[in-house]
């Protein structure tokens, strides 16, 4: 299965977002340099998400994006689902006119019976859930953020029960790469 470049940038935006405190909105044109994107594709996923009710937002001087309460719950395959706008899978109609097969396919019932296996997989994993501190830290750091790791200040892992006694590394290590002449 393959997800579309909107796809793609929408679930990382959500996984950038998962992975800063939330205490303050971001802006766009951070999430577009932390997901190394485009700042128009990224300003029109994060206002489809906003659409979905994923993230909110705030316009102005101190405004910005943040993960809404729906989009710490959102799950891969339900934001998948919501922003696929695919009807059929194959492309059963071209410039010459229809497939020839069209009448009665069974493929295009086999591919989107697939799809919606590929997504229901996926609904069993939180999108909040996939930032880490060794994937985020460097990101955060590069847009200019103290990486906070959720609300609560745990990291993906600490979040499902694993240790945290690396989050103090983190941050220490976070605080040499803002001040380097600190060593």
């Amino acid at each position: 299965m393959r997800m579309t470049a909107f796809e793609d940038v929408s679930l990382r935006a959500l996984m950038l977002l998962s992975a800063v405190d939330g205490s303050e909105p971001l802006a766009t044109r951070a999430i577009a340099e932390g997901v190394g994107t485009p700042y128009n594709h990224v300003s029109k996923a994060v206002l489809k998400l906003r659409e979905l009710g994923l993230v909110e937002s705030t316009r102005g001087r101190a405004g910005g994006v943040q993960l809404s309460a729906a989009g710490r719950r959102a799950t891969v395959g339900g934001v998948l689902r919501a922003l696929d706008t695919r009807n059929d899978l194959p492309d059963c109609e071209s410039p010459n006119g229809d497939c020839p097969l069209n009448h009665d396919c069974g493929l295009r019932g086999a591919l989107r019976r697939a799809r919606e296996a590929f997504y229901r997989e996926l609904d069993t994993v939180r999108v909040s859930s996939l930032p880490h501190a060794r994937q985020m830290e460097p990101v955060l750091v590069q847009i200019g953020l103290r990486p906070g790791f959720g609300s609560e200040g745990e990291t993906a892992n600490t979040a499902s029960g694993e240790s945290s006694e690396g989050s103090a590394f983190f941050e220490a290590a976070a605080a040499l790469l803002r001040e380097p002449d600190a060593v």
